[in-house]
């Protein structure tokens, strides 16, 4: 871990609301940069998307003297998650407690990331109420991102919402937490077909409202960044 200059965790207070879509995206937006060394770490123990979502299907993690080696989607994009170490995607992953724990530890220690500017932590299910539970252990939080807002139609552009916040919405929240709203990213439903065949959504929708949110998402994730301590910060992406 001292190789790594900013650790970024993506967290949220329940399962089914995209943190891997977006960690996956997130990925994908840091290293579009060739100079930036991004990788990503699905400790998703139960539930892990990663490989299908970033088209790594089937690959496997190799052992070297210096640890486990990542799986590279591009030269400077690696990615480690336990759905490497199943035999099939369909394998039941069913740990708990100490084994479950003992994995995430492997994953932070025996993984030779190299030098890396960003790691992506795609966080469980389980965590308890993000905002508070960071501000209790001190972990510095970049921001909160809302996810799913509204519905952009592809082919007109109209938004219209489809989950209507009964109190306000992650932007009422982030003011009375006193932290920061980095954006909105609406539904768009290219963004389910390109995780499904494991391509950037980016590509597949440069234009598109949402993956224009990405990068304003992406743009202020790196500026917070910029303003920490490049080693030894935990930094929070709820």
């Amino acid at each position: 871990m001292k190789t790594v200059k900013h650790k970024i965790l993506v967290l949220s207070g329940k399962g089914g609301v995209g943190k891997s879509t977006f960690s996956a995206h997130l990925a994908h937006g840091l290293a579009e940069d060739e100079n930036t060394q991004v990788a990503l770490l699905d400790i998703d123990i139960c539930g892990p998307s990663i490989p299908k979502i970033m088209g790594l299907e089937g690959e496997q993690v190799h052992q070297s003297g210096s640890g486990w080696s990542p799986v590279f989607l591009e030269d400077n994009l690696g990615v480690m998650s336990v759905g490497f170490l199943l035999s099939s995607p369909d394998d039941a992953v069913i740990w708990r407690g100490p084994k479950k724990n003992g994995m995430i530890k492997q994953f932070l220690r025996d993984v030779d990331w190299g030098e890396v500017d960003y790691l992506i932590e795609v966080s469980l299910q389980d965590v308890r109420k993000e905002i508070n539970f960071c501000h209790k252990v001190k972990l510095p939080i970049i921001g909160v991102v809302e996810n799913m807002s509204g519905f952009t139609c592809p082919k007109c552009q109209k938004e219209s919402q489809i989950f209507l916040p009964t109190t306000g919405g992650a932007e009422v929240m982030c003011q009375d937490l006193k932290v920061p709203l980095l954006g909105k990213v609406p539904l768009d439903p290219r963004i389910g077909k390109s995780c499904d065949k494991g391509e950037s959504f980016f590509a597949e929708a440069p234009d598109s409202p949402a993956t224009l949110a990405y990068r304003s998402i992406i743009q202020r994730i790196q500026e917070s960044c910029s303003l920490r301590q490049p080693k030894g910060e935990n930094l929070v992406g709820s």
